[in-house]
């Protein structure tokens, strides 16, 4: 038989030597891979961005030991990797970093690659040679493209300690004194010291602008404090380029009030505009009212009398209103078993606070309609949440979003998951780009409330956006707390008064507890809809 690489016509100097690896320092390495499967911080991570998470964090003693096996299990014996094991040095590392290149392009692994940039990660020193400026460039390099490939599907606190872990790296080069004792010392023990610092100076750089741009603001306010004869009687300040007055400051809003959008007479007017404008415009460049948080004591017991099995997801969605003086929740996600009872409760959730509700189904939803269209189509429109805004005349509406797992994947018409992103962030959602009116729009104080029967297809970003709380499936022993409302249900689609339907009796009763174990609510709904027939057919005998 012919060995593979004698095909190329070259010894690759792989062939095991008379030395050996420590057995301990495998196993060691082994059992610290093994055990890091469980942190979710790193599940999913290219190699390289695990690893430097791994010094980022300085919870793992054996980060070495862990490439050390990685790289026997592909290259048994490799005397370059036995020699780093037996002295870790930055001249065994590099040279065990060159050799796994080498071995790359002759068994044609770029796994090898991988490894090699991870073993200059941990063995590259300060202060730094001249001659190993590509190396840290390389290590740079690498990182960076990892980072840019994931970085869409990371959570934020992983995005922040990557970001700073890699500008830090990239900057070690120039950082000789960084070290601060005579000697070589390993440049991964800097690399998040040097990020932090930068960090830092950037969130001063930005505190400091902010506050010039107050003081700023603040300059060009006129003094109130002047009175009124003194505030007519002086000349407007202007501009000290343009020699134009400043305008008058905009009038105070009322408490509680919002400005969600401002556009002018000339939008308003245009022919063009005209049945983009029509449906939003009683919203427009007017104050808007915040509905106030409620008692939410009896927002509770209204809502556990009807939802008994749901008391600790009651509780979890309310906890966010406490001391708010209007209601403004975090976005939240229920999930759980279909049948549930999840967007029945979502709706009456938004009833008994007293907002408008908007529902989109997420399955005949793309971005493209909810973010909104541009104006030069035909079929321009504005963004949803304004319209929500437009149907309810209130500035925070509630928009239930069912069953957001099912929303299509494709993205010729843009992902509603990755439209949905701008408006559960507060700082994003407040200056929105409506793509039809082409205004900033305030949408900050909107409430959403989506459901899910699994978190399992939903990007990491969007999960990260939301509060989660699993949602349970009653019991039969939640009979009674949940007819009622299931009564107003049947009522709304037979367009009646509910109270035009009689209450059940024992034996009506008993039949839906046999025929209904619990679980499934919409189950329970037919139960009961085939009982009121049965009545009404006897009724009709009779």
């Amino acid at each position: 038989m012919i060995d593979n690489d004698d095909d190329h016509g070259v010894d690759d100097g792989d062939e095991p030597n008379a030395a050996a690896l420590d057995p301990d320092t495998v196993a060691t390495g082994a059992a610290a891979d093994s055990a890091a499967d469980a942190d979710d911080r790193l599940k999913g991570l290219p190699r390289i961005l695990r690893y430097a998470m791994l010094i980022n964090d300085r919870t793992d003693g054996s980060i070495a030991q862990r490439l050390i096996a990685e790289i026997d299990e592909l290259c048994p014996g490799l005397p370059a990797n036995i020699a780093w094991a037996a002295d870790p040095a930055a001249t065994t590392g590099l040279a065990l970093a060159a050799e796994l290149d080498r071995l790359a392009v002759l068994r044609d692994l770029p796994l090898l690659r991988s490894l090699g940039d991870c073993a200059r990660l941990l063995s590259l020193s300060l202060p730094c040679d001249a001659g190993r400026l590509g190396d840290f460039r390389r290590v740079t390099r690498a990182m960076r493209i990892a980072f840019d490939d994931c970085a869409d599907d990371l959570v934020e606190e992983q995005r922040c300690d990557l970001e700073r872990f890699i500008a830090g790296w990239a900057t070690l080069p120039t950082a000789a004194d960084m070290a601060g004792a005579p000697g070589t010392w390993p440049a991964v023990n800097f690399a998040a010291r040097l990020g932090d610092q930068m960090a830092r100076y950037r969130i001063r750089s930005a505190a400091a602008d902010a506050a010039r741009r107050v003081r700023r603001d603040l300059d060009r306010q006129p003094d109130a404090t002047r009175g009124p004869d003194a505030a007519t009687s002086t000349p407007a300040r202007t501009a000290p380029r343009s020699g134009l007055a400043e305008p008058a400051p905009a009038t105070p809003l009322p408490p509680h009030h919002v400005l969600v959008g401002r556009i002018d007479d000339v939008g308003i007017g245009s022919a063009k505009l005209k049945g983009i404008v029509e449906p939003v415009k009683d919203v427009l460049n007017i104050p808007l009212p915040l509905i106030e948080t409620p008692a939410l004591d009896q927002v509770r017991s209204t809502l556990r009398a009807e939802f008994p099995h749901a008391a600790a997801v009651i509780d979890f969605a309310l906890a966010d209103l406490i001391g708010r003086p209007v209601v403004k929740l975090r976005p939240l996600l229920l999930v759980g078993e279909p049948g549930g009872g999840k967007s029945r409760f979502a709706r009456r959730f938004g009833e008994v606070l007293g907002l408008s509700i908007w529902r989109v189904d997420a399955a005949q939803a793309d971005g493209s309609a909810f973010g909104g269209t541009d104006r030069r189509w035909h079929s321009a429109a504005c963004c949803h949440p304004l319209l929500t805004i437009a149907r309810g005349r209130i500035a925070n509406p509630l928009i239930l979003i069912d069953e957001l797992e099912k929303a299509a994947t494709r993205a010729d018409y843009g992902r509603l998951w990755d439209c949905l992103l701008g408006f559960l962030e507060g700082e994003t959602g407040s200056r929105y780009p409506d793509p039809a009116l082409q205004i900033p729009l305030d949408l900050s104080h909107v409430n959403y409330l989506a459901t899910a029967n699994s978190l399992e297809p939903l990007p990491a970003p969007l999960r990260d956006r939301f509060r989660i709380v699993t949602f349970p499936k009653p019991t039969v022993a939640d009979l009674d707390a949940l007819l009622p409302g299931l009564f107003r249900t049947l009522a709304v689609e037979r367009g009646i008064d509910a109270r035009w339907i009689a209450p059940l009796d024992v034996d009506e009763r008993n039949a839906i507890a046999s025929a209904w174990p619990g679980g499934s609510v919409r189950r329970l709904l037919r139960i009961l809809e085939a009982v009121l027939q049965a009545r009404d057919h006897h009724a009709t005998r009779q």
